[in-house]
């Protein structure tokens, strides 16, 4: 396998001119088949040097995605700081979110195949990233939330980075599915191990993240969440920004 991809061979960060950002091959994890980083930042370093990207945002986007599909509802990925006025694609329904569907819309840009995978779905994401990478280097990016930005706050609000437990174990269920894939990086195979061991459910569900949205009322989603292999639904991000089933 080889680190070599035509497409965009330099890393994007949203926002920026993918020509002229760069990232040191060392934090690009370069020399590994299967690479895990985290929100926008890893986004840049992963962006231009692997075929598929796999987005995780196990709460909520993520989930929410495999659920609209699996009802036939198509979804189109609205940016955080986009203003939602323009009428979506035919039959797709416009979902925001801070952090999965920002890093979904951004990683569109990069010329990789776009994927988004949850705990849900997660073995059959890695099935279908690894034929789709044909080789290439295939990166997972965990979304992780932003401190500041609680549940219902208003679009545009902003916050840093929070790494959270959820999209470890999201990102590490992608792993999993990926171990016969090729090299797998130690960032990677952490997440990978972390997910073998732990008791995913009431990891998630007791959760600063999953505690905050059940009490915000959105406690289904969090149920639905840790449905850990259930659905067999691989979202594909195609060339008209529309999130369809594979």
């Amino acid at each position: 396998m080889t680190d070599a991809m035509p497409a965009n061979s330099t890393p994007t960060t949203p926002g920026t001119n993918p020509a002229t950002t760069q990232t040191p091959a060392l934090l690009a994890q370069d020399g590994h088949d299967v690479r895990l980083d985290w929100g926008a930042s890893g986004l840049a370093a992963l962006g231009g040097r692997c075929a598929v990207l796999v987005i995780v945002d196990v709460l909520s986007f993520s989930t929410r995605v495999d659920l609209l599909l699996a009802e036939g509802t198509a979804v189109q990925p609205v940016r955080w700081t986009d203003t939602v006025t323009e009428a979506p694609a035919v039959g797709a329904e416009p979902v925001q979110s801070p952090n999965g569907a920002t890093l979904t819309a951004d990683a569109a840009t990069t010329g990789a195949h776009v994927l988004t995978a949850c705990l849900r779905n997660a073995d059959a994401v890695a099935k279908h990233a690894a034929d789709l990478a044909a080789g290439e280097p295939i990166g997972v990016l965990a979304a992780g939330e932003r401190w500041g930005v609680a549940a219902g706050a208003a679009p545009g609000s902003d916050g840093p980075l929070r790494p959270c437990v959820e999209d470890q174990l999201g990102a590490g269920a992608v792993v999993a599915g990926l171990q016969s894939y090729g090299d797998v990086s130690p960032e990677a195979v952490v997440a990978a191990q972390a997910f073998a061991v732990a008791d995913v459910p009431a990891a998630v569900s007791g959760s600063a993240s999953g505690r905050e949205l059940t009490a915000h009322g959105d406690g289904e989603i969090v149920e639905r969440a840790v449905e850990v292999g259930m659905s067999a639904g691989v979202p594909i991000l195609g060339t008209d920004g529309v999130l369809t089933g594979a």
